[in-house]
């Protein structure tokens, strides 16, 4: 059951980050502009800026080979068939959701990785000289669905445990 919402999320979430990032590169063509203001309220804002991340999270582990980016590519699809097979067994729709938006945009940074050698970064948040990791709608879903699994985690009602005698 929970295979027929998860999946479907995950699904969505990759069509609107490809669909983004698509939009990024060929209408709004930020490779070849680098930045564009969207949002200056004096102090703290919102761009969009260019960033093909070799890395992974926050740009760790970058590299530029083939076999790098392979490698990383093999491990995040390790890590999604763990969460599709954590997917069918999650125990309420909220861990659902969460892991399906999390499959959805690591899938979603696997294609980028390998059509591009990189993932396609863009959105720039900022308050003052303090800028933000450039990230996408991927990064996003991946990083608000750890944070409701942390929070379920810690927060849903749990049954009494059942003594033995």
């Amino acid at each position: 059951m929970s295979l027929k919402l998860g999946l479907p999320v995950a699904a969505g979430l990759l069509v609107a980050d490809q669909a983004s990032k698509w939009w990024i590169l060929n209408v709004l063509r930020l490779p070849e502009v680098g930045q564009v203001k969207l949002l200056d309220l004096g102090g703290a804002g919102f761009d969009f800026t260019m960033v093909w991340n070799r890395g992974v999270t926050f740009g760790l582990l970058a590299g530029d080979t083939l076999w790098h980016r392979l490698i990383l590519a093999g491990i995040a699809l390790a890590v999604v068939a763990f969460l599709v097979r954590w997917i069918a067994r999650a125990e309420n729709r909220l861990t659902t959701l969460a892991l399906g938006g999390i499959v959805g945009g690591a899938i979603g940074n696997v294609i980028d990785r390998v059509r591009f050698g990189a993932v396609v970064d863009f959105a720039d948040a900022w308050v003052g000289d303090f800028h933000w990791y450039v990230f996408n709608l991927a990064d996003a879903a991946i990083v608000i669905g750890v944070v409701v699994l942390f929070a379920d985690a810690l927060f849903r009602p749990r049954e009494a445990a059942k003594e033995t005698p």
